[in-house]
């Protein structure tokens, strides 16, 4: 069992988070309440029994349930309810800042427009508790004029998001495929990030990086499995975006115990945590920290060793970062003081 002392720093420590999926953040609760909203029908008679149905055995179980409960999603304000309830959950956990994703074609394909979806969120994140820029992705897969069109259409609205990524069905689905786009997308001078190597093999990093030019590698955890992989990425100082509960629960790892989180550290890979789709891999920032430090041989230097990579990492300017981590060091130094 983890100590009392490491719970609390997990706990009160000061973080970002780079790998949140604004819609995987949609509890139960509120579906059934914008479900109620608006008039729509769903497939579950109670949030009991939609709670029984986040049981997945893989990444595409999990989407498709994924999707149902975003048909909830219809007016600005629906995505504003969604978004202001994550950042308030995340200020709960101490999330100092956070990059949030979102999928627009998930609702555009539903008729919902645009404007709709970024408007309500990024209208939460202006009057939210944190600091919280967003993340653009594109569903992997759809084809690639598809991202194309939806990378057209997003850009009246430039202004409200930092960057695009590539999310959803990994496997068959290989970072080229999205080439032009990312490429589109760099010239625009918007930050880049994808998932890779959660269920694909280490090539799609490799693709991810050399093919789309990212700046993050979302997941990751399969770049172990490739010894010249992992001492590139250490090498070149390229964050992964871990997401141990999300891990477990899409048995990318049995159990908690046998997550890589350890060895990545001591490879000398710039690894944070993160929470993913909260709502439906069981839990939120500190779930996440307290779950892997309680099933893996993990201290404090590496709960400040994470927290640091957590703002080294994000799209903040140089200012704000060094803020932050200095905020973290200050935290550590107290908390050391404290234990003393």
């Amino acid at each position: 069992m983890l100590h009392s002392q490491l719970r609390n720093i997990l706990q009160n420590m000061p973080k970002a988070e780079l790998h949140i999926h604004i819609e995987g953040s949609l509890e139960p609760e509120l579906i059934f309440a914008l479900a109620q909203r608006n008039g729509v029908s769903l497939p579950y008679s109670s949030v009991e029994a939609l709670r029984q149905a986040y049981a997945f055995s893989d990444l595409q179980s999990f989407l498709d349930i994924y999707y149902a409960g975003a048909s909830v999603l219809l007016t600005e304000q629906d995505f504003y309810d969604m978004t202001a309830a994550y950042l308030a959950r995340a200020h709960a956990d101490n999330v100092r800042h956070a990059e949030i994703f979102f999928d627009p074609q998930t609702h555009t394909a539903r008729g919902v427009p645009f404007e709709t979806a970024i408007n309500g969120i990024w209208r939460a994140c202006q009057e939210g508790p944190i600091s919280a820029s967003l993340i653009m992705c594109f569903l992997r897969h759809l084809s690639e004029e598809e991202a194309l069109a939806t990378l057209d259409e997003a850009l009246p609205y430039r202004d409200k998001f930092i960057g695009v990524g590539l999310d959803s069905s990994e496997v068959g689905h290989p970072p080229e495929k999205f080439a032009r786009v990312f490429e589109r997308a760099r010239q625009l001078g918007l930050r880049l990030v994808a998932h890779a190597g959660e269920e694909g093999p280490p090539s799609y990093i490799e693709s991810a990086l050399d093919v789309l030019k990212v700046e993050r590698i979302d997941h990751g955890v399969r770049t172990l499995e490739s010894r010249e992989l992992t001492e590139r990425l250490a090498r070149e100082g390229m964050a992964l975006t871990v997401c141990p509960l999300s891990n477990i629960k899409l048995r990318v790892f049995d159990v908690m115990g046998s997550h890589n989180l350890r060895q990545l550290l001591d490879a000398g890979l710039a690894a944070t945590v993160n929470s993913d789709d909260p709502a439906y891999f069981g839990g939120y920032m500190n779930d996440n920290f307290i779950a892997a430090f309680d099933a893996l041989p993990l201290d404090a230097g590496h709960a400040r060793q994470l927290a640091r990579n957590s703002f080294a990492a994000s799209f903040l300017d140089p200012e704000r970062k060094r803020a932050f981590l200095a905020e973290v060091d200050a935290f550590f130094a107290q908390a050391g003081a404290d234990a003393a």
